[in-house]
C-alpha cells in the first residue's frame, strides 16, 4: 500500500495487558483501588483521550460501575501509570496532564443513561476540574457551565522544574482562556497556591474553528467577520507570554457552519461517521518554513469532489476537482489530510489518493495522483486518522498512535510500472525525498534508469534524475536550497492529469504581526520575502560557467592563457571534487574513469565550483564559508557520481569487462547498448552545461570507433558528439594496425585534432601520412615569418643529387631559414624534424600516391 503505519502505541498491546494485571492484583477491586475489572467485552470503553507534546498518551476506561479510570503511557519508559479515578458516571470530553504529572485537568458532561440523576453541579451540563495528583489531594472546579469545555496544558521546552503551569481552556462559546496555576511543594505533596483565585486571561474569542499544534505550541483559529474568514495564529512561549503571529485571509465561507476544534484531544468519535456532511480544515507546517491550509467543503455531489490547498509560503493556492467516475458509490467518509513533511497526503478511501508536493507545488507534475482503479487505494486505512504533528497520527477508533511513512517498495514498483510521464516525475521526486535508505533507493533507481533511459517523452529522465538527486542530497543542509538550486529539469508542464482539474490562484500573503523572528517564523518570513521579491530568479544556472569554459578552451587553442594563479585555483577546485568523490567510493570502480588528466573536464568542474560557491555565498547569509564550500563540493561530486553509477549499472548488466574493447574485432550488441547510453548521457549533460567524469570522452570515443562506420564516426566527431581526447587518440594509434581501413581512420582523426595535440600524436604513427602531416606543420611554422631573399643566393645546384627542381628549390629555402636562424622554433618531442626530414617525407608521400 502507499502508506505504512508504524504503531508507536496500541491500546490493546501497550495498555490493556497492564490494566488486566492491575485488576487481577487488586482482586477485581473497584475503581477506588485503581482496579477496573477489564475484560474483552469492556474494551469499547477504553480509548485514547489526548497525546501530549512529550509523546505521553492519556487514556480512559469506564468499568461496569461507571467509575472513570485515567491512565498514562510514558513513551520513553514504555510504562503505564495510574493518574486518577473518578467514582462518578460521567462522559469525558477532554483531559490533559502537566509535564511533571502533578496536575490533571479534565472536563465532563452528564451521562446520557436514562434514570441517572444529575451528577454535576446544579444548572450545569459540563464540569471542568483541576486535580492535584501528586499524590491525590484536592479537586478544584474551574468551570461549571452548560456548554462543552476542552482543556490543554502548555508544555514549554525548558529543563528546569516549573513552579507555574499554564492551562488553556477552550469553550464551545467560542473563546479561549489561559489559566496560570502556581504550585508549591509541601513535603511529599504538590499543591496549588491560591486555588480560590487562579489568574486567567482571554487569549482569543469569536472564532468558528481552532486547531492546536501540540509539537510547536501554537493555536490556529479562524475569525469569521462579515462572511470573511481570517486565519490567525498565536504562539505560546516558555513563560506566560504569547504573541499573535499573523493574520491571513482565506477565500472560503464558513458562515453558519457550526463550531469545530482540531487536535484538542481525541476527536469526538460520534462525529467521525458524519465527516462527509461537513467541511474539513487543517493547517500543516514543517521545519522548512512552509504554511499550508487544507480545505474541503461539504460534498454537494457524488460525482466529483473538490478540495483546496493554500500554499502561503509560495503565495498561491490550488483547487483540485476530482472526478469519482462512479456516481452510484456514495461517499460515506470524509477526505483525510495527512502531514508527511515535504508532502500532504489527501485521500478518500476507495476513491483516490493524492500526494501533494508542498515544497515545490508550482508544477502539478511534481505531485502524484492515484485513482480508485489502483489496487493500493483499497488498502488505505478506512478509519479516521487524526494528524497530530508531521508524520504522527492517531487512529481514534482503534486507539493506535502511528508514524505514517510512505511505502518505498510500493513507490519503486509504481515507478517501474507508471505509464504517464507526470507519474514518473512525481514518483521519482517522492522516492528521493523520503530520506530512508537513500543509497539503496538510489541504486535501484539507477538500475531502472539505465534500462529505461528513453521511456519519457515530456522530459529528459537522465536530466531529471541528476538534478533532483543532487538537490535532495544536500537539501537538508539548509531550507533555502529550493530557492537557490534547481530541483527539477522540468520548467513548465501543460499536460493534463487524467481525472483531475486544477485551478491555480494567487493569494494574499499573511500579515505578520511581530517583527522579531526566530526558528520556524524566521524561515516562513524568509519564504514570503522570496515570494515578494523573486525577481530576478535566484536559481543557479550553469550557463555562465559554460561560457567561461569555452573562453578558456579558445584561449588554449590560440596559445593565450589567463594568469597562472587563476588556472591553478580552478584545477585545485576540481581536485577537491574528485578527492571528495573518491572518499565516498572506497571500492575500485568497475569502469575506467578518473584514470586520465582530461584537462577540459577538470576546468569545467573547477569553474562550476567557483561559480556555485560565489552564488551560495551571496544568498546564504549567516552560514559559514567553510560549510558552504563543503556543500558545493558534495553537490558537484554527487552529479559526477550519478553519471558513474548509471554507467556502471549498464556495464554490469551487459557483463562488459573494463578493457574488453579490441578495435580490430566487431562490436557486440552489449557495446552498442552502452555506447547509446553514453551518447544519451552526453546529450543530457551538455544541454544543462554539466561536467562529466574525466575519462568519459575517452571511453565514449573508443566505443564509437568500435561501433560506428567511419562516415558515421566522423559525423559524430564533426558535430561534437564524440570529443577526441589525447588519451583516446593515442590508444587508437597504438592499438590499430595499418590496414587500409585503419589508415584512413587514423588520418581522418589526426587531421581533426588541435595542432598541439596533433603534433604529439603524429609521432606515434610510423607512416608516410604521419610524416607528411608533421612536415606540413613544420613548414607552416617556418614560413610564418619568412622574409624573401634575392633569387641568386638561394640555389646551389651542385648540392642536390635528385633532379626535382621544385622540391630542390623549396628544400633550399627551408635549409637557408634553418641555418640562418631567421625564426627561433622548437617542436616539442620532434627534435629530428628539419628540411631533410621534409624532403624525405615529400618523396615518400609522392611515391605512395603514384603507387611506385
Amino acid at each position: 500500500m502507499v502508506l505504512l503505519l508504524d504503531a508507536d502505541f496500541d491500546l490493546r498491546r501497550d495498555a490493556l495487558p497492564w490494566l488486566r494485571a492491575r485488576s487481577a492484583a487488586a482482586g477485581g477491586g473497584g475503581a477506588g483501588a485503581g482496579g477496573a475489572g477489564v475484560c474483552d467485552n469492556d474494551y469499547e470503553s477504553l480509548h485514547v483521550l489526548n497525546v501530549e507534546r512529550n509523546g505521553n498518551i492519556i487514556y480512559t476506561y469506564k468499568d461496569n460501575k461507571g467509575n472513570i479510570f485515567f491512565g498514562l503511557y510514558d513513551c520513553e519508559t514504555r510504562q503505564n501509570e495510574h493518574l486518577y479515578t473518578f467514582e462518578k458516571d460521567l462522559q469525558v470530553v477532554s483531559c490533559s496532564v502537566n509535564r511533571e504529572r502533578t496536575l490533571l485537568a479534565a472536563s465532563f458532561t452528564q451521562s446520557t443513561k436514562e434514570g441517572r440523576k444529575n451528577e454535576l453541579e446544579p444548572g450545569s451540563n459540563c464540569l471542568t476540574l483541576l486535580v492535584e495528583i501528586c499524590p491525590i489531594n484536592n479537586v478544584k472546579v474551574l468551570k461549571a457551565v452548560d456548554n462543552r469545555i476542552w482543556v490543554q496544558f502548555l508544555y514549554p521546552h525548558v529543563e528546569n522544574h516549573l513552579s507555574e503551569n499554564h492551562l488553556l481552556v477552550i469553550s464551545e462559546e467560542k473563546y479561549v482562556e489561559q489559566f496560570h496555576i502556581q504550585v508549591q511543594e509541601d513535603g511529599n505533596r504538590v499543591v496549588v497556591k491560591n486555588s480560590a483565585h487562579l489568574p486567567r486571561e482571554r487569549v482569543a474569542e469569536d472564532f468558528v474553528w481552532a486547531q492546536w499544534d501540540m509539537s510547536e505550541q501554537r493555536l490556529y483559529y479562524i475569525d469569521q467577520k462579515k462572511s470573511r474568514s481570517v486565519l490567525k495564529c498565536i504562539q505560546f512561549y516558555a513563560n506566560e507570554n504569547f504573541n499573535l503571529m499573523f493574520e491571513a485571509p482565506l477565500d472560503i465561507s464558513l458562515s453558519d457552519s457550526g463550531f469545530k476544534l482540531v487536535n484538542f484531544g481525541c476527536n469526538d468519535l460520534q462525529d467521525q461517521d458524519k465527516l462527509s456532511e461537513h467541511w474539513n480544515l487543517r493547517v500543516f507546517t514543517n521545519h522548512t518554513g512552509s504554511l499550508c491550509v487544507c480545505y474541503s467543503p461539504k460534498f454537494d455531489s457524488w460525482e466529483q469532489i473538490t478540495y483546496s490547498l493554500f500554499y502561503f509560503h509560495k503565495g498561491h493556492s490550488k483547487t483540485f476537482t476530482v472526478a469519482l467516475g462512479n456516481a452510484d458509490s456514495q461517499v460515506t467518509k470524509g477526505i483525510t489530510f495527512l502531514n508527511l513533511d515535504y508532502y500532504v497526503a489527501v485521500y478518500l478511501p476507495g476513491h483516490f489518493f493524492h500526494l501533494l508536493n508542498i515544497q515545490h507545488p508550482d508544477l502539478v507534475c511534481h505531485s502524484l495522483f492515484l485513482t480508485g482503479n489502483n489496487a493500493a487505494i483499497d488498502k488505505l486505512p478506512h478509519s479516521f486518522l487524526q494528524s497530530l504533528s508531521t508524520s504522527l497520527v492517531l487512529d481514534c477508533s482503534s486507539g493506535k498512535l502511528c508514524r505514517v511513512l510512505l511505502d518505498q517498495s510500493y513507490l519503486l514498483q509504481f515507478l517501474w510500472n507508471a505509464q504517464l510521464d507526470c507519474e514518473k516525475v512525481a514518483t521519482l521526486h517522492c522516492v528521493l525525498s523520503c530520506g530512508r535508505d537513500a543509497q539503496l533507493l538510489e541504486t535501484k533507481i539507477v538500475r531502472w534508469i539505465s534500462e529505461n533511459v528513453s521511456v519519457c517523452h515530456s522530459f529528459d529522465l537522465l536530466q531529471e534524475f541528476i538534478i533532483a538527486s543532487s538537490y535532495w542530497s544536500i537539501y537538508p543542509e539548509t531550507s533555502n536550497m529550493d530557492q537557490l538550486l534547481p530541483y527539477s529539469s522540468v520548467l513548465m508542464w501543460n499536460t493534463e492529469i487524467p481525472g483531475i482539474t486544477v485551478v491555480t490562484e494567487e493569494i494574499a500573503l499573511p500579515l505578520m504581526k511581530v517583527h522579531s523572528f526566530k526558528g520556524y517564523w524566521e524561515k516562513l518570513n524568509s519564504n514570503m520575502e522570496y515570494v515578494k521579491y523573486s525577481e530576478p530568479h535566484l536559481h543557479y544556472h550553469n550557463d555562465v560557467v559554460w561560457k567561461e569554459w569555452l573562453n578558456l578552451i579558445s584561449e588554449e587553442k590560440t596559445g593565450k592563457r589567463r594568469s597562472v594563479a587563476y588556472v591553478r585555483n580552478i584545477v585545485d577546485n576540481a581536485m577537491k571534487v574528485i578527492s571528495n568523490l573518491e572518499a565516498r567510493n572506497l571500492e575500485p570502480r568497475f569502469i575506467p574513469l578518473f584514470q586520465e588528466e582530461d584537462k577540459h573536464q577538470r576546468l569545467l568542474i573547477g569553474l562550476m565550483v567557483s561559480e556555485l560557491k560565489d552564488h551560495l555565498l551571496r544568498h546564504l547569509l549567516g552560514i559559514e564559508k567553510k560549510k558552504i564550500e563543503q556543500m558545493v563540493l558534495d553537490y558537484i561530486a554527487k552529479m559526477l557520481d550519478l553519471v558513474c553509477q548509471i554507467l556502471e549499472a549498464s556495464w554490469r548488466k551487459h557483463n562488459l569487462h573494463p578493457w574488453i574493447f579490441h578495435p580490430n574485432k566487431k562490436a557486440c550488441a552489449a557495446e552498442f547498448a552502452v555506447f547509446r547510453l553514453m551518447t544519451r548521457i552526453l546529450e543530457a549533460t551538455h544541454s544543462l552545461f554539466l561536467p562529466l567524469p574525466p575519462g568519459f570522452h575517452t571511453l565514449h570515443t573508443i566505443l564509437g570507433v568500435h561501433c560506428l562506420p567511419l562516415h558515421n564516426l566522423l559525423h559524430y566527431v564533426d558535430h561534437g558528439v564524440l570529443r577526441l581526447t589525447e588519451t583516446a587518440v593515442t590508444r587508437l594509434m597504438k592499438d590499430l594496425d595499418n590496414t587500409e581501413k585503419n589508415e584512413k581512420l587514423k588520418f581522418s582523426i589526426i587531421v581533426r585534432l588541435p595542432p598541439l595535440i596533433g603534433q604529439k600524436i603524429c609521432r606515434l604513427w610510423d607512416h608516410p601520412l604521419s610524416s607528411n602531416i608533421i612536415s606540413r606543420n613544420h613548414v607552416k611554422r617556418l614560413l610564418q615569418h619568412y622574409k624573401k631573399q634575392p633569387w641568386s643566393s638561394l640555389i646551389d645546384k651542385s648540392s642536390h643529387s635528385i633532379e626535382f627542381l621544385p622540391l630542390n628549390y623549396f628544400i633550399e629555402i627551408l635549409t637557408d631559414i634553418e641555418t640562418s636562424n631567421q625564426v627561433p622554433y622548437s617542436f616539442e618531442g620532434h627534435d629530428n624534424v628539419d628540411a631533410k626530414f621534409v624532403e624525405e617525407a615529400a618523396l615518400k608521400h609522392t611515391t605512395m600516391l603514384l603507387g611506385l
